[in-house]
């Protein structure tokens, strides 16, 4: 009988159908070479084994089997399913988003898709000769080695030692772990004494027993409540602890409990800056266990973490970004996303359009582990579920040992400046702490939320600015670089000497970046050694890690930084926290903005005094009485969640509403316009009030394509799934139509 096999292509394409060649025996999950098209070799995971044939004349034939093994289970492949369903995507991009590159080649001939094909690594094992592993004829050998060739019998007395520690079953043992030099190692393989095999390298695992920290009282309960919720049957949990209050040390407390048990572990954080010191924390409690996982790793580093896992039993401890939960942890018991509030576990494109967090909640249940949310400021979406009971919830209140919550100052910019107060960007109360702190020998971290020196450049003369080409937004000013930098496309321009338009007076930097303020506290306090932190200063790993690396060895005395300093950091000299500028977090057209800003400014005022009493934080805004400025200084987090909620409700937003944005582009305007009219009329007839729009976005031109928006409002209580059918038919409906083919329409379902 004739067998086809569904294979998933990492394109933006459904399933495509291919003949299974006789005597080939393939499963779903498993990586195959087929040939796609005229002259395209791709590698495909059999989704599906069938014998229906196709509608078609001729089907093509699997190329041939990729892989000693199905790179997917049973588990993962639901998972992609339930993206691929959810966000409204191919599986096909969901492959090229779930496996590293070098795992998927594709080429433009069989024969260079065998050179791009990937093959990990080998290295040479010894062990001893079957013969001579009866202890008889062993003691025979060593004892005539031991005479007449000292440094052969110390090289098998080490092999022999090293094998036993290794408990292989043939006593194999990699050749870079011996002293013994490699021509002696050589002699005896001649002579029949050991044997030699390439395998593919693997990283040793494993260690001495686990040193837990020790818990206080507080989060001795919160672990119990955590344990208790968990064996009742809630599969996932809030740990709500505000910041400094030892979260990490719960997380490792049940972290251990799921290794000791022999299952998986995986521990998200929203950025990759935040890996390198949470992994030197975890490695110095868990050593070669932890493996960590996101793109700053190579691609080989990478595609072979994937197989190293992929032929796991058990046991295996992931620290990794959002990618991280599509590798194969087949005895998933644990999943902890820190900072699950963060919108960087959301991501913007390509498709999927996935939030980390909700396919982690998805991943553990397919999966029956746990998963744990650990954040100071929830997202209120969480809040909301742990508040009903359908999640379960632990709180820590008070910080670590005898650290207290610092005490917040609210720094009038208005008033500052009408009394003189103001110099710079720095009110006259900052400027004070700054100089106090630094007399103590304590630090600083100065938080403004926008990199570069200027975010843009203006004429005095008649107000020309410089604006990005390709994009609709001003050009940033980049002092250090001497240019103006579009941060939508890239695009980058000298920054020109006189006024491009009437040619008159020099333009003039407006506004401030983390730059700037770099400049101007340097200039200020000239002893103080200054440092930046934000993507700028961060061109590699090594760079942010130095910068890092010195500030926590008190090698640097204040740090400006963007939204990276705000994020897990535990550095006991901070005593000073500064946010420069409240305002632009406060006055985001967004209806999140009022949450965010709070979470923001709780976040960076949690690294100040860390290690000490409390430390201080001085808020800069010209609105001292705004309310979520008020909530803030009292670390009001039940109150800013009451209100926002209510006024959610009121405006049918969420998590009392699932909201799917539409963005419309090409790069004729009005072509666009005819576009997302057309659209918004058939969607509206089956929606009705749901949908609003179409409406132009702030920035409605980048890269040349301008942008029209269309949002789909579900109310929480009707069918998401229904909705999803109902927008695929009319978007299918929509792409047939002949003026509109060429028009891009991107879905982000839960846009953040």
């Amino acid at each position: 009988m004739q067998l086809f096999a569904d294979i998933v292509l990492p394109l933006a394409q459904p399933a495509y159908t291919f003949a299974v060649p006789d005597g080939m025996e393939l499963v779903a999950g498993q990586a195959v070479s087929v040939q796609f098209g005229a002259r395209k070799f791709y590698m495909g995971i059999v989704w599906k084994v069938h014998d229906r044939r196709p509608d078609f004349r001729r089907i093509k034939p699997v190329g041939r089997e990729l892989y000693d093994r199905p790179l997917l289970t049973q588990p993962q492949m639901r998972l992609w399913e339930w993206i691929a369903g959810y966000y409204m995507c191919s599986l096909g991009e969901v492959m090229r988003v779930a496996l590293p590159s070098l795992m998927k080649p594709s080429a433009d001939s069989a024969e260079r898709f065998d050179e791009e094909e990937f093959r990990p690594r080998t290295e040479c094992y010894l062990s001893l000769a079957p013969e001579y592993r009866d202890e008889k004829r062993l003691d025979e050998i060593l004892e005539k080695l031991e005479r007449r060739a000292p440094r052969q019998y110390a090289a098998m007395l080490e092999l022999i030692s090293a094998g036993d520690a290794a408990g292989a079953a043939v006593g194999e043992v990699a050749r870079r772990l011996l002293a013994a030099d490699r021509a002696v190692l050589h002699t005896l393989e001649r002579k029949g004494y050991i044997l030699s095999a390439e395998h593919e390298r693997t990283d040793e695992r494993g260690g001495p027993a686990f040193r837990l920290p020790e818990l206080t009282p507080q989060q001795q309960t919160a672990l119990e409540a955590l344990r208790t919720q968990f064996e009742a049957g809630k599969t996932t949990a809030l740990l709500h602890g505000v910041t400094g209050s030892g979260k990490t040390e719960i997380y490792i407390h049940l972290i251990a409990e799921v290794l000791a048990r022999g299952g998986d572990v995986l521990l998200l954080v929203p950025e990759i800056a935040l890996t390198a010191q949470l992994i030197e924390r975890m490695e110095r409690i868990f050593g070669s266990r932890v493996t960590p996982y996101h793109s700053r790793l190579t691609d080989r580093r990478r595609s072979e973490t994937y197989l190293r896992l992929n032929r796991s039993e058990g046991g295996e401890f992931v620290v990794g970004v959002r990618s991280s939960i599509f590798l194969p942890l087949k005895k998933l018991q644990l999943v902890i996303v820190d900072e699950e509030h963060d919108a960087s576990y959301k991501q913007a494109d390509p498709a999927p359009r996935y939030h980390a967090r909700d396919c982690a909640v998805v991943m553990a249940r397919l999966l029956g582990g746990s998963t744990l949310l650990g954040s100071a400021t929830p997202s209120l979406e969480t809040w909301l579920n742990a508040g009903s009971g359908k999640y379960g919830h632990a709180t820590l209140a008070e910080r670590y040992g005898d650290a207290r919550l610092p005490e917040i100052f609210v720094s009038d910019t208005i008033r500052a400046a009408r009394r003189g107060e103001r110099h710079a960007h720095f009110n006259k109360l900052l400027l004070d702490k700054i100089a106090a702190t630094l007399d103590r020998g304590e630090q600083v971290l100065l938080f403004q939320n926008r990199r570069g020196f200027a975010p843009y450049v203006e004429c005095p003369s008649c107000g020309w600015t410089a604006r990005c080409p390709q994009c609709n937004v001003t050009l940033t000013y980049h002092k250090g670089g001497g240019k103006l930098v579009c941060h939508y496309c890239g695009h980058t321009e000298p920054v020109p000497a006189r006024c491009p338009a009437c040619k008159v007076a020099d333009i003039a930097p407006m506004g401030f970046g983390t730059e700037k303020i770099e400049e101007e506290v340097a200039r200020i306090f000239p002893a103080a050694r200054v440092a930046r932190l934000d993507r700028d200063s961060v061109t590699s790993e090594r760079a942010f890690s130095a910068i890092v690396s010195d500030f926590a060895q008190r090698r640097t005395d204040i740090l400006v930084g963007t939204q990276m300093i705000t994020k897990g950091f535990d550095f006991e000299g901070v005593a000073l926290v500064g946010i420069l500028n409240a305002d632009n977090l406060l006055n985001s057209p967004d209806f999140r903005a009022a949450e965010r800003a709070f979470q923001l400014m709780m976040q960076v005022a949690g690294r100040a005094g860390r290690r000490s009493d409390g430390g201080e934080v001085v808020i800069q805004t010209s609105e001292p009485a705004h309310p979520v400025i008020r909530q803030v200084v009292a670390g009001d987090f039940e109150g800013m969640a009451r209100q926002q909620l209510a006024d959610r409700e009121a405006f049918f937003y969420p998590p009392y509403a699932r909201l799917t944005a539409l963005t419309l582009r090409h790069r004729d305007p009005t072509l666009l316009r005819r576009a997302a009219q057309e659209l918004a009329v058939g969607l509206r007839a089956r929606f009705g009030r749901r949908l609003l729009g179409p409406m132009t976005p702030p920035v409605d031109r980048i890269r040349g394509e301008y942008l029209v928006g269309l949002l789909l409002k579900i109310e929480s209580g009707a069918s998401s799934a229904r909705a999803r059918e109902i927008l695929v038919a009319e978007l299918k409906a929509f792409s047939e139509q002949s003026d509109f083919k060429r028009v891009t329409v991107v879905v982000n379902v839960d846009p953040q």
